[in-house]
Parts: C-alpha cells; structure tokens; sequence
C-alpha cells in the first residue's frame, strides 16, 4: 500500500526495522520537502516487496553501470516523473537512500545519487568506489552523499 509522505510530521512508518529508522525518516521527509517545494509533487512511497519494477530498474543501472550490488534489504520505492525527469527511489534498511534520477530528453543529465543517514556507516560496496560530502538538514541531521553519471540508456 502506498503513502504521502509527510515532512512537517516525520514518521518512521514502513522504515521501523533500520537500526537508523528515526534517521531514514528524516532522510525520507527531506526528499518529501525538496519534491513538494520545488515541483509541487506528493512524494509517494511504497513498500518494495509490492514493487519489483522499481527494484529492477535501479539494480539493472547499478550492475551495468558500476558492478554493485547492495547487500541491505530494499524497505520503500518511489517511482515518479516531474517535468522531463523520471526518479526512481529506493530506501535501504541500513539507512541508505539511493535516487536515479534520469532525463528523458537529455542523456548528458542523468545519474545514481546515494544519501547516507546521519548514524550508519559508509556500506562496503561504496566505502572504495565514491567520497561523500556533507550536508546539514533540518530534517535528517548530517546527510552524506555521493552520485555518479549514468552513461547508457535505461
């Protein structure tokens, strides 16, 4: 079943079994708020085990494109388009937010971004590959983040 997320009201509703659940909501609600405040869209979520296409989709960009694959058990998926871009979600239970974030118009801007809540380690399959910077939120505390670019069509 999907859900709004609400970013004035942060909930760790669906993320409960992350050892950073309180940490992933805050991530989650900042996304919600960037969505809301730029595009004026609802950030939808739904659970992964009701969305195998999403999960495909980024583990087929994630294992063409850098031979990586996630050990940490997917949570949430969100699926969306806004303008010409299509954003494709996955919320991890070891606290890791990934995002694709793919222009249909315009390969030249398209790539994987990766948000590490406040709390939980770099993951392994990342730790050699990537440097994250820091960002402060009022939402999520200290969010780490890295991306790459994504090269081929999807």
């Amino acid at each position: 079943m999907s859900y709004i997320v609400d970013f004035k009201n942060v909930s760790t509703a669906g993320l409960e079994s992350s050892p950073v659940a309180d940490a992933l909501a805050g991530l989650r609600a900042n996304e919600a708020r960037y969505f809301m405040n730029k595009y004026k869209h609802e950030f939808t979520v739904v659970p992964a085990a009701e969305s195998q296409d999403a999960l495909d989709y980024v583990n087929s960009i994630l294992t063409k494109e850098r031979e990586i694959t996630f050990a940490a058990k997917p949570l949430e998926t969100s699926g969306f388009q806004v303008e010409n871009i299509k954003f494709t979600y996955v919320f991890y239970e070891d606290g890791l937010a990934l995002n694709v974030m793919y222009t249909v118009d315009d390969p030249k801007k398209r790539a994987v971004g990766f948000k590490l809540s406040e709390g939980m380690e770099i993951p392994q399959e990342l730790a050699s590959k990537f440097k994250f910077a820091r960002q402060k939120s009022k939402l999520a505390g200290t969010i780490r983040g890295s991306f790459f670019v994504i090269k081929g069509e999807y």
